[in-house]
């Protein structure tokens, strides 16, 4: 049974475990998938407010890639653990046979690469879910603009946190070439999608402070 199938209170438990999974990586894509659905709810409360109609097109198509976002970090709970079993296991596995030892060596460099796949999918699309919060935070709802800004703010946590599950492993990593290749590319989407979703936080935070919002009937 997959751990999204699970109730919210079993998944935290099986967290909370000194069993390394489900761990980190799976945590961020879960916060992901959270920060992802506050902007489909965003999305959702615009495209039924006549007051948006201008903007209704350009929610439709949002909405539909927010969706598949959030559907797609939902799958990436499960799939990093998938990822980060064969590593776990290597980790346990002991030999004082020098040909075992040199092959599970091997094989633990493989699955150090293969677990730093994961991570940077939810990096990249938690990258592109905040590009569409701050379309929310701008062109939708205002009512729920606050919802737009956690958005931002929880898929930030989620990229920061799926790149720790990176750097990790490429902290263990024999070819320091393809560590720092993929240190590269992590840090540099952190830095951009960081900057981004702090602007997202300025601005709805200023909006709320300093902006009377009509509610009306929009909800």
């Amino acid at each position: 049974m997959a751990y999204t199938d699970n109730t919210c209170k079993e998944f935290v438990q099986a967290v909370a475990t000194s069993d390394p999974i489900p761990g980190g990586g799976s945590v961020a894509a879960l916060v992901g998938a959270l920060g992802a659905s506050l902007s489909t709810m965003v999305a959702s409360l615009t495209l039924n407010s006549r007051k948006y109609i201008a903007v209704e097109a350009e929610m439709e198509k949002n909405i539909q890639e927010i969706r598949k976002i959030q559907e797609e970090l939902v799958g990436l709970v499960q799939k990093d653990i998938d990822k980060f079993e064969p590593l776990a296991r290597l980790y346990k596995m002991k030999s004082d046979n020098p040909e075992e030892k040199k092959r599970i060596s091997e094989a633990k460099q493989k699955a150090l690469y293969e677990a730093c796949i994961v991570p940077m999918e939810i990096i990249k699309k938690c990258g592109r879910a905040i590009e569409l919060a701050q379309e929310f935070a701008v062109k939708g709802n205002k009512v729920v603009i606050a919802d737009s800004g956690s958005s931002a703010v929880l898929c930030k946590a989620a990229m920061q946190a799926a790149s720790f599950n990176i750097y990790i492993n490429t902290n263990m990593m024999k070819d320091k070439e393809l560590a720092h290749r993929i240190n590269g590319e992590t840090t540099q989407r952190i830095v951009y999608y960081g900057a981004l979703a702090d602007s997202v936080f300025g601005y709805t935070t200023n909006t709320l402070i300093n902006t009377v919002i009509e509610t009306d009937s929009t909800i």
